[in-house]
């Protein structure tokens, strides 16, 4: 009996006109362009992201973009892309979503990394607001991670070419009085001390949404470990 050999059809690829070009800035503020099927969930995307970054703790993060609308809004996992997309030319921002109250609870080297570039993100543009002392001591600490032990000349030199807070001219010689305490301090113990410095700040975790109330008042909301919290958002 003669046996037939059955010919495999190609693979067959999605039309071009069906794939879309989704481009990620990450937290070090690098950017790579991911390509996906339109019918896809937010979740394959999400997840090809987390992928690109070999990220195993993914569940404290996500993707932000500018709505059609105007507002920053959350990539829903569970909806297709076009449901929540109208094109491809919009960047994706990787950012923290959910904040642990103890950064003990991050497992891996990579994610105590990622939630360090997140409070440095969130230091530079005003978003996490502190006194003098904590900022100082925050920025201390990313030093430390970033060119290693104390050194004056080099210390001057860093601060001087890189900016970490608004204020940070009237903070310098704090900085670098803590920086000196922190010699032998490796780059992951250091983004370690930074989050915990970072988790008993006030403002820590907390990153305000606009929206408004069942009488049309306008508030912010915003979701932390410990519930959802409402602000006021007052006009004069």
């Amino acid at each position: 009996m003669s046996c037939r050999r059955k010919q495999l059809e190609p693979s067959r690829k999605p039309p071009r006109e069906n794939i879309l070009q989704l481009r990620v800035m990450f937290l070090d503020e690098s950017q790579h362009t991911f390509e996906m099927e339109q019918s896809v969930l937010g979740n394959d995307f999400f997840n090809k992201v987390c992928g690109h970054l070999k990220l195993l703790e993914k569940e404290y993060f996500g993707l932000e973009f500018r709505h059609y609308c105007g507002s920053y809004v959350w990539l829903e996992l569970l909806k297709p892309l076009t449901k929540q997309i109208k094109r491809d030319d919009l960047m994706f921002h990787f950012i923290v979503k959910f904040y642990p109250p103890d950064p003990g609870q991050l497992q891996k080297e990579l994610t105590r990394y990622l939630f360090a570039l997140q409070i440095k993100q969130d230091l530079s543009n005003g978003s996490l607001t502190c006194n003098d002392n904590s900022a100082a001591l925050l920025v201390s600490h990313l030093l430390q991670a970033e060119i290693g032990d104390y050194v004056e000349e080099l210390d001057m030199q860093h601060l001087e070419n890189k900016k970490y807070i608004p204020n940070q001219e009237c903070l310098n010689k704090k900085i670098m009085r803590f920086h000196k305490r922190h010699r032998g301090q490796t780059p992951a113990e250091a983004d370690f001390q930074l989050l915990e410095v970072a988790r008993k700040l006030d403002m820590y975790g907390i990153r305000p949404q606009a929206a408004s109330d069942g009488e049309g008042m306008r508030i912010n909301l915003a979701v932390t470990h410990s519930g959802v919290l409402v602000f006021q958002v007052y006009t004069f």
